[in-house]
Order: C-alpha cells, then structure tokens, then sequence
C-alpha cells in the first residue's frame, strides 16, 4: 500500500508588479493614532529599505480628521508643540523632514463622502488603524466598491486591518479581488484572502473598545489601552507587508496577538 501524499501547504503568492514596480507603490493608510502612527514609522522605515534594494519603494497617504490634545502625548507620538494641529499634517510633516519623502496628509475622514475622489481613495493597499467596527465596514463598502468602478493604475488589491482591545488584538490581511496565481508543484497558491469584515465579524464587535470617548489625560487612556499593545502590533504588522515585499509568498495572512500573555498565533493561509 503506497504511502499517502502530504497536502500541498497553502500559500498567497504576491503579483511581479508589487515586487518589481516601476512606480512606487500607493498605500492609504487610515488613522493617525495610536497604532496607526506606529506603523507610519515603520512604513517609512521598510520604504528607506525597500530603495536601497533597488524597489521603487511606497507612496503613502494618512488619513485622520482628529487633532492631537493632552490626553495623546506619551501613549501616542507627539509632542507639546504639535498639541491642536492635524495628527495626519504632525506625523506626515515629521516623517518627511527625517526621511526625505513626499508623502500626503488628508485631514478628511476615511469613508463614502470621498468616493467623489476615486483617486484619491483607491490604493494598491489599504491600512486601516481605527477604533470602530462601523468605520471598519465603511472602509470594507469603499473598497469593495471601488473594485467595481476604478480601473486605474492604483486599483485596490489588499487591505490590511489592525484592531486591538486593551492588551489584545489582531492584524488580517485580506485581497479585494482575485490576485492571479502562478501554478506551482510545491505549494497550492491561493488567489483570495477573506475579507476581515465577513470573516471575523463577531472578533470584531468583540475587541472593540466600549468607551469610545476621548480620554482627557494619559492615565485615563491607559485604562483603556495597555502602552505598548500599538506597538507590538505595528511591529508584527509591519513584518508580514515587509514579507510580502521582500519574500513574494505569504503563509501566514494575520495573526493573533495576547500582549498579556506573550502569545502570538499565526493565521494561516488556507
């Protein structure tokens, strides 16, 4: 009796045009606080990266209508003179004066009141760092949208989304359409990654935060979010786009991340 084959392990192989593109690539990345400011900073950094490899590199817009006040400073990245300007204009102003870039801030809120400005919302990827599971699904109503009605060199493909609770949370990876796959002997590629917003809807509601309130003070804000629980995230998430960049093949699509108890578990591509 022969012996049965192993399954081929399912993987998300990355299209040439994001590996070896011949303009930088666009990124649209929603919100400027806690998380989202850690992973502007390390956008930045995979970006200085990315050109010293010969990549085109990333171009990225930050999206945040809201303004830095007291209760940001410390747990967020800014400073006493940034107090009442945009945190979009403070951390784009910021990141372009250390690295050299051009970037964009939009001090516009994110959602269906843009679609106006197809190009201005679509992106090859989309980050969004946000509190709520409604600005979750408006994002996930204008991309899938924009699927369907843009065409144009910064169609949307991925969209990855980070959402935390006080010491946990999570970052997925989702495609909004099909990526072509290569065929391949050693590996069973997968052209769809499910959508955050179908997949996980009760995770979701789960992990949201119950007071969404702005904090008036940096010991209030750390009731409700643990210190460093954004920047663990933006890490980890920042690690599996530097993957998909630098390694064309994902067999991981998001994880899960218990800060509390030091336990990070993979999601698989499946």
């Amino acid at each position: 009796m022969k012996p049965k084959k192993s399954a081929k392990p399912a993987v998300h192989i990355v299209p040439k045009e994001l590996l070896q593109p011949y303009n930088p690539v666009t990124v649209n990345l929603i919100g400027a606080g806690g998380t989202g400011g850690q992973v502007l900073t390390a956008l930045a950094r995979m970006n200085h990266a990315l050109n010293a490899l010969g990549h085109a590199g990333l171009f990225v817009r930050l999206f945040d209508d809201d303004r830095v006040d007291a209760a940001n400073l410390g747990r967020q990245l800014f400073t006493t003179a940034e107090l009442g300007q945009y945190k979009s204009v403070a951390l784009i102003n910021r990141v372009n004066r250390f690295f050299g870039t051009n970037w964009k801030a939009e001090t516009l809120r994110y959602g269906k009141d843009l679609m106006t400005d197809r190009d201005l919302v679509s992106a090859t990827i989309t980050i969004s760092c946000v509190d709520t599971v409604a600005a979750r699904y408006e994002i996930a109503d204008v991309l899938m949208s924009l699927t369907e009605t843009y065409h144009g060199r910064n169609h949307v493909q991925y969209w990855m989304d980070f959402g935390n609770s006080r010491s946990s949370g999570q970052v997925i990876l989702s495609t909004l359409e099909k990526i072509k796959q290569p065929a391949s002997e050693l590996f069973r590629p997968v052209a769809d990654l499910p959508l955050v917003t179908e997949e996980f809807n009760d995770l979701l509601i789960a992990t949201e935060l119950g007071d969404t309130t702005p904090s008036c003070s940096l010991a209030e804000a750390l009731t409700k979010q643990d210190l460093f629980i954004n920047s663990a995230l933006a890490n980890c998430g920042a690690s599996l786009l530097w993957q998909l960049f630098r390694e064309g093949i994902l067999f991981n699509r998001g994880f899960f991340l218990n800060l509390a108890e030091f336990r990070t578990q993979p999601l698989k591509v499946a």
